[in-house]
Formats: structure tokens, C-alpha cells, sequence
């Protein structure tokens, strides 16, 4: 089981980022000279009890090793690698399958630097991984940065038993125009912006007990996604019951257990076994990712650029599959030696491990399906989403199992395998191509590369499912097609239909028809060159702090639209609910529309250094910015949140998220502008 897992780690790509508010170490930085021309960085970290913190030689498979990362090194080079100085425990670790290195108590590693100028500066970070029994928290970084004299005629360095403790301290110089959440570092942003006025800075004034005076709406998203996920994983087990690796497996199986026990009633509890077995292999097998991986790590992994493209791979790799290219199996010794074990053993072990065998064998078919089912429940953001998702897949495919054995006369009107098994396979690969340019749109938008703007997008899914439709039609064969009579089913006739009807459908989007059907999917329309649709909200500002000066000339509200490329949810609402008139009429007249993207890999000019919840982070790209605006204004960090200010940056109704209910839309823009007129 868990080589299984392992296999289907680097395919993964599991759920806008939630904020660690919680951090099990506490590092200190200190500069260690060791001669005239060599110091060394000091990493030492307190360790709660209960956690350990990972060593540098771990396997790339396996947890966050410990590395230093240098930013800026000049006049300097490192020497030799980061080594650990304190005590290291190596283990065999059961949630990982092999053997880790960890610290626990107290973490110390080391790095040391070469002096190779007169003057030297070095910017960095150490990124490590923590653990403790139950969860992981995501890869955390510590902060260094020092600078000072190399060797000159005039002056020596300092004495070797000097230890020069770090003086980098937090920088709230955000945009010229920010406001620090820390009262300790207000005095520190005075000193390096003395042109800012306080008006421009109060801006970024939290204004998290403004809005709990509101009444913050109780939302039942997370329930509503769960079953969301639920029905996804259970429709995609039931596509893989259609599937050569499945189905003609059924009538084998229940025949089995109805015959070997000689009495129906102990053949009906074998097979209920049976399927029950299966649903705890698949739980478990969502279980195991969860645990690995944690909340945070998913929710950061489905925004994260990078593997958004392995995702897109992946995917095109499993369509390639679906084709008939080549099969995606596991080895043979796997399922021959459970299958060997199997016989070998009886009662109820020996039904689980026949269970067991059940999943290597379908793997071929049902392994693209599980990692296409695992990649679209990471934008949910629950950490049950795995686990969730595999007991929809689990329940459907076991199903069958257990009807089959209580009611064995419906073997009979079983459909006979055929064509039509390989036939689902192939479908199946058209929708995975198409949704793997979903992925690479994530990563496309994140970078500002605009190879994937919504009208290059829509071609493709046009040309795909019109593709997908003439295949129906018999016009396409692949490899594994068998040779037809040119006639085709009703059932694959209504289907190539939809399909091409699907097609036809988009055509209008190429010139800015919302296409509200696929607007989880699509790029949005800020992507779109020629657009003919005039009822469209666009944000005025993309940038926090010049929106609010604006509207502080303008005296008109603000609306903040905290969004990302990578959230569906956000594209449903703009296509959904903002394309109605009465709401577009609202934002576009009267509300200073500011639309901030949290996943914006565009680098800032300069890094900018803040403190948060007593630990020093550093905000490196624009969407760092804004997610840190979002958190610690608002104390939200969920997409989409939509929040309605004054010019002042005060709030003037509750905050507003997912809900396509227009008239509850309309109501919360409405009561913000009342709330305004009768403050000014």
C-alpha cells in the first residue's frame, strides 16, 4: 500500500493558501567568526515537545530536508554544504517508508561562509520541515542577512571569538504607502518612509473587529464542498466500473464467493466483505496523503505554479494512456504475490487481500482516474478532501459487488464487455486533456506569461470535444478500437451530440460571450484581446493602496475583490453574479472596484520584510503582498472575499465569499452604500 502511495506522490497536487498560524520552532540567526577570512551562520531552534525537525540528508522523496537558499551573496561564497551540529536521531519512519534523520529538543545546523572581498554582504534563508506524530506543518523558512568587511591593509577583522548576533529587523516599507499590523514596528516605518503621510498608512489598519460588529455570515461552504467532493469521487467510481480493468471482474467475483461457500447467504456476507474491504483500502489510501502532506501543504500545492504544470503533465500523460499509447501499470509481482498470499490464507484476510489485488490490477485504469480525482479536490481547502473524495470513488466501485451478490440474477442482464469498455477509456482521455489545460492556465495566469489567454483556451476545448464528438461518430479510431460496420449506438450517438453541441456552445466566447457554464474553468475575461460583450465589471485598480487614494479623491466606496488565478470558485462568481445587470450597474458606478490577486507570481521590486504573529516572514512576490493584507487586515485568507470600505479603509458591511445568490449580492452592495452616505 504504501509503494502504491509513494507512485502516486509526484502525480498529486493536494488544495487559496491557509496561513500557519501555528509553529512548533523557534529559530535564532547568529554570525560566528571562525578566522580572518571564514565565519559561519548559526541556526538554533527550540523544539516543542512532541515535534522534530527534519535533518539535511533526507531522500527527495521523503520529508523537508533542511538547505540554506542565498538571495543575494557578494564579496562571500558558501564553504562546503549546511551540516547539522547537534543530535541526530536516524529511524525507519512509517508514514514516509524509509529511514529519516530529525532533531529533537533543540535543532542546530550550520553554514560556513567564505570571506572573498573587502566587503561582503549575504541575504538568505533556511528552509526546514517539521513533523510530530499526526500532521506536518508546510516548509518554513528563517530569515538572515548580514554584511561587513573582508581583509584590508588597514584593518583586520574583528576577534575569532567575536559572535555578532543578527541585526536584519522587520521592514514594513510595503508599496511606499503601507501600514504595519505591529505596533512595535510603526516607529522603523516612519524612519524609512518620512514622506508617507499617517492618512496613507491607515489604510492597512486591521479592521477585524470592525467587521465581527457586523455579524460575520456563518457560512456552510466547507459542508456543501464536502459533498461536492463526495459526488466527484463517487461518479468517478463509477466511470471506472465501466472501465476493461473493472467491469468484467464483477460477475468473476460474485460467482466466486456465491459458489464457494455453497450457502447464499455466507456468499452475500463474503462479497459485502469484499466491497467493504475496498472502501477501507481507498479511505485509507486518502488517510495516508492527508497525513503526509497536511492541510496547508495541499491547499499550497493547488496554487502553486510549479506544480500546477506537473499537473498539466500528468494528465496529458494519462490521456496519452486513455488513448491506447501505452498502459499505465504497476508491476506484476505486486498483485502476483498479494494474489499468491491471498489463496494461501483464509477468512476474512484472505477477502481484503483479494480486495487488495482487486486495486493493483485495475490500476491501469483506475490510477488516472484517483490522480485526476486527488488534483481537482486541492482547490477545496479541506483537509478531509483526500479522504472524502476516495469514499465517494470506494463506495461506487465497491457497489456492484455487494448488489450483484444479494441479487445474483441481475448478472445475467449485465452488459457483455466489448468495444464499448474501450470505448469510455478514450472519452476519458479527451475530458483529462481538457482539464490539463485547466492546470497550465493556473500556472500561466500565475506567471504573466499569456500563452493561454482565454480565447487560445476556449479554441482548444473547442477543438477537443469537437474531436471527441466525431470519435463518437466512428470519424476517429485509435489503437484499441475495434473494427465497427460504420454503425454506431443510440446511446454514442446522443453522447457525440452533446459533445459537438458542447462545442458549438464556446464558439461565441472567442469574442466575449461569458460561456457561464465553463466559468470555473476558464481563464478569466481580463485575459480576453477582442471582446464584444459590454456588460463586463473590470477592477480599476489592481494595486491596494493607489484604489484607496483614488477613492479618497473621488469620494466614492471601495469594493476589495481578494481573488487568484487558481480559484474556480472566483471565475464562477464574476461570470455568475457580476455579469447581471443590476450588479454590474453597482460595481462599475458607484464602488472603486480593487482586485488583488494572492497568487500573483510577479517578483516585487524589493523584498519586503514583515512581522507576523512574532516571526519574521519576507514577502517576495506581489501575491505575498496582498495575502499578507488579506490576513492581517481582515483575518481572512480564503478566496473568493469580497469586503466593502470606506475611503478610510473602515469596513461598511460583513464580508461576502462564495454564494451565487445575486439577490443577496445585490443586498450587500446595497447596504455597504448605505452605510457609506449616512458616515459622510
Amino acid at each position: 500500500m504504501k509503494r502504491l502511495l509513494l507512485l502516486l506522490i509526484p502525480f498529486i497536487g493536494i488544495l487559496p493558501a491557509l496561513a500557519q498560524m501555528h509553529d512548533p520552532v523557534k529559530f535564532t540567526v547568529s554570525q560566528n567568526k571562525i578566522s580572518d577570512t571564514e565565519f559561519e551562520i548559526v541556526f538554533k531552534g527550540q523544539i516543542e515537545s512532541g515535534w522534530h525537525v527534519y535533518s539535511t540528508d533526507n531522500a527527495e522523496s521523503g520529508p523537508t530536508s533542511a538547505t540554506v537558499e542565498f538571495d543575494e551573496i557578494t564579496g562571500a561564497e558558501p564553504s562546503g554544504k549546511l551540516m547539522p551540529t547537534g543530535k541526530v536521531i536516524k529511524k525507519y519512519d512509517e508514514m514516509f517508508g524509509m529511514d529519516v534523520s530529525y532533531m529533537e529538543g533543540t535543532a542546530s545546523f550550520s553554514q560556513k561562509i567564505r570571506i572573498t572581498g573587502e566587503n561582503y554582504t549575504i541575504k538568505g534563508y533556511l528552509t526546514y520541515g517539521a513533523c510530530n506524530d499526526e500532521n506536518c506543518i508546510p516548509p518554513s523558512q528563517v530569515e538572515f542577512e548580514y554584511s561587513g568587511k573582508g581583509i584590508t591593509p588597514a584593518k583586520t577583522a574583528t576577534s575569532a571569538t567575536e559572535k555578532v548576533e543578527s541585526t536584519t529587523i522587520p521592514m514594513t516599507k510595503l508599496n511606499e504607502a503601507q501600514k504595519t499590523t505591529d505596533d512595535s514596528l510603526q516607529t522603523a516605518s516612519q524612519q524609512t518612509t518620512e514622506n508617507v503621510t499617517q492618512e496613507t498608512t491607515d489604510y492597512w489598519t486591521p479592521v477585524i473587529d470592525q467587521l465581527s460588529a457586523f455579524g460575520e455570515p456563518v457560512s456552510n461552504a466547507t459542508s456543501q464542498s464536502w459533498w461536492m467532493i463526495f459526488l466527484l469521487g463517487f461518479l468517478g467510481g463509477l466511470v471506472a466500473l465501466l472501465t476493461p480493468c473493472v467491469w468484467p471482474i464483477i460477475p468473476m467475483t460474485v460467482s466466486f464467493f456465491l459458489k464457494r461457500s455453497g450457502d447464499k447467504r455466507k456468499g452475500v456476507r463474503d462479497a459485502s466483505i469484499y466491497g467493504t474491504s475496498i472502501v477501507v483500502i481507498y479511505v485509507l489510501l486518502g488517510l495516508l496523503v492527508t497525513a503526509i502532506f497536511g492541510a496547508s501543504a495541499l491547499n499550497a500545492l493547488s496554487t502553486n505554479a510549479v506544480f500546477n504544470i506537473v499537473f498539466c503533465l500528468m494528465l496529458v500523460v494519462f490521456a496519452a494512456s486513455f488513448f491506447g499509447a501505452f498502459e499505465i501499470t504497476l508491476p506484476s509481482s505486486w498483485s502476483s504475490a498479494v494474489d499468491n498470499k491471498a489463496e494461501s490464507t483464509t477468512g476474512l484476510l484472505s477477502i481484503f487481500l483479494m480486495a487488495f489485488t482487486l486495486v493493483l490490477v485495475s490500476f491501469s485504469c483506475t490510477g488516472p482516474i484517483i490522480g485526476f480525482l486527488l488534483v481537482e479536490v486541492s482547490s477545496t481547502g479541506s483537509i478531509l478532501a483526500p479522504t472524502i473524495g476516495m469514499l465517494g470513488f470506494a463506495i461506487a466501485l465497491a457497489l456492484p459487488f455487494s448488489l450483484f451478490a444479494l441479487f445474483p440474477t441481475w448478472l445475467k442482464q449485465m452488459p457483455k464487455s466489448g468495444n464499448w469498455m474501450n470505448c469510455v477509456k478514450v472519452c476519458l482521455g479527451f475530458i483529462e486533456l481538457a482539464f490539463a489545460l485547466k492546470f497550465l492556465s493556473v500556472a500561466d495566469l500565475a506567471y504573466g506569461w499569456h500563452i493561454l489567454d482565454r480565447e487560445t483556451f476556449l479554441a482548444l476545448w473547442i477543438a477537443i470535444f469537437g474531436l471527441l464528438g466525431l470519435y463518437l461518430l466512428g470519424k476517429i479510431r485509435f489503437p484499441h478500437d475495434e473494427d465497427e460496420d460504420g454503425k454506431i449506438g443510440v446511446t454514442r450517438f446522443f453522447l457525440a451530440l452533446f459533445s459537438i453541441a458542447f462545442a458549438i456552445y464556446m464558439v461565441p466566447g472567442l469574442w466575449g460571450a461569458p460561456l457561464k457554464a465553463i466559468s470555473a474553468f476558464a481563464p478569466p475575461m481580463s485575459t480576453q484581446d477582442f471582446n464584444l460583450y459590454e456588460n463586463e465589471v473590470e477592477a480599476q485598480f489592481t494595486d491596494y493602496d493607489a484604489g484607496m487614494e483614488y477613492a479618497k479623491r473621488h469620494g466614492k466606496p471601495v469594493m476589495l475583490d481578494f481573488t487568484g488565478y487558481g480559484c474556480v470558485n472566483c471565475r464562477k462568481m464574476e461570470l455568475a453574479v457580476w455579469a447581471d445587470q443590476q450588479v454590474a450597474d453597482i460595481m462599475n458606478n458607484d464602488y472603486v472596484l480593487i482586485t488583488l490577486f494572492v497568487d500573483d507570481k510577479t517578483p516585487l521590486p524589493e523584498h519586503i520584510k514583515v512581522t507576523e504573529n512574532g516571526q519574521q516572514r519576507t514577502l517576495r512576490t506581489v501575491g505575498d503582498k496582498w495575502s499578507y493584507l488579506q490576513r492581517t487586515k481582515f483575518g481572512a485568507n480564503a478566496q473568493p472575499f469580497y469586503v466593502l470600505l470606506d475611503n478610510e479603509g473602515m469596513p461598511l458591511n460583513k464580508s461576502y465569499s462564495y454564494d451565487e445568490d445575486i439577490e443577496k449580492y445585490v443586498e450587500f452592495l446595497k447596504t455597504g452604500l448605505k452605510n457609506y452616505k449616512s458616515k459622510h
